[in-house]
């Protein structure tokens, strides 16, 4: 029988890739979108898979909406990847935040519990949760200390899934996702963010672009892999939550170093603290600069992922390193770049 699979938040980079993934299993394929999002499909064209699947528009903020659409379709998987992602947008618009990565997530839950609480749910969290880190490597059982209205709201979401896991008997995974990129990655986040910049320098499109705390540490992996490992969290027996990362962090500047030095850019960092700055080395032109309003409210320093329990029990492992994963992100961005 082919299995049906919704996927809230279809038009983001992971819903695209997973939405690829299961088509590639013959899976039917639902995406939902909120009503604003429909027109940002570029990342389901350039995967070729727009015309794949079938749409729905579903707002996480309106019971009545997703209840429509689990009447509509005989669902077997859901993934619940829809969510205000963006952790620094989420000190300007909190309420929207808790309202659809919070509250959204437990209408989902309440929604399949009162029409078939057979249906396999699979919950995005997110390493934001572990926030100020009270564990060197952070597993499944490290305390969280979120530090955003965005962490906290993922908080709410992953615990109300384990709730609903262990009050209901519902089969309700968590994936604790470090920070996963890719040539899909929105131009908001810092990754995409250098890569473009730097692009656009090489270019002559601009001079110089700003950037927040260059220090802080991250665990990057490649989204394309990601997305396999939530698969294969609702193909298990027992529902349980997994840490999926790559177990290496590394610094912003050094995520620049690594693009600077493979599009063979000859620059080097002068300066220290908010005066720290990347100049091009041939004309002394800077071409990176610190501006404070990019740091957040709250700062999150420190990231590490320990994904031994996903590699055990899963059998998924990271495949692509910092390098490659730069190296994929840059060569696509050349090659779609205008």
């Amino acid at each position: 029988m082919k299995k049906t699979a919704l996927i809230t938040g279809i038009s983001g980079q992971d819903g695209a890739y997973l939405g690829q993934f299961l088509l590639n299993k013959n899976y039917k394929v639902i995406g939902s979108d909120r009503r604003s999002a429909r027109s940002v499909n570029w990342r389901l064209r350039r995967l070729g898979i727009e015309n794949k699947l079938i749409y729905e528009e579903m707002e996480l903020g309106e019971i009545y909406e997703i209840q429509r659409v689990f009447k509509k379709y005989k669902i077997d998987e859901v993934y619940n990847l829809a969510a205000q992602s963006f952790v620094g947008a989420s000190f300007n618009s909190p309420l929207n935040t808790s309202n659809i990565t919070g509250l959204g997530t437990l209408r989902i839950l309440e929604t399949i519990r009162s029409l078939n609480p057979k249906i396999k749910f699979y919950q995005a969290s997110s390493s934001e949760m572990f926030g100020d880190v009270l564990e060197r490597k952070q597993k499944e059982t490290t305390p969280l200390n979120p530090q955003s209205p965005y962490a906290i709201s993922k908080v709410f979401s992953h615990y109300i899934t384990q709730n609903y896991r262990n009050s209901y008997g519902m089969f309700a995974s968590s994936g604790i996702l470090f920070n996963h990129e890719s040539p899909l990655r929105g131009e908001e986040f810092v990754t995409r963010k250098i890569i473009i910049g730097l692009i656009k320098i090489l270019k002559n499109d601009i001079k110089y672009f700003e950037l927040g705390n260059l220090y802080a540490k991250r665990d990057w992996g490649y989204a394309k892999e990601y997305v396999e490992a939530m698969w294969k969290m609702l193909q298990v027996k027992k529902p349980s939550d997994y840490v999926i990362a790559t177990g290496k962090t590394y610094t912003i500047k050094k995520f620049i170093d690594i693009a600077t030095n493979y599009l063979n850019m000859n620059v080097k960092w002068i300066g220290k603290g908010l005066n720290e700055k990347l100049i091009d080395i041939k004309n002394k032109k800077t071409i990176i600069k610190i501006n404070p309003k990019f740091f957040r409210p709250s700062e999150v320093n420190f990231l590490v992922g320990n994904f031994s329990k996903a590699k055990k029990e899963l059998g998924w492992k990271p495949k692509t390193n910092l390098k490659k994963l730069i190296k994929i992100m840059i060569d696509d961005e050349l090659k779609y770049y205008n």
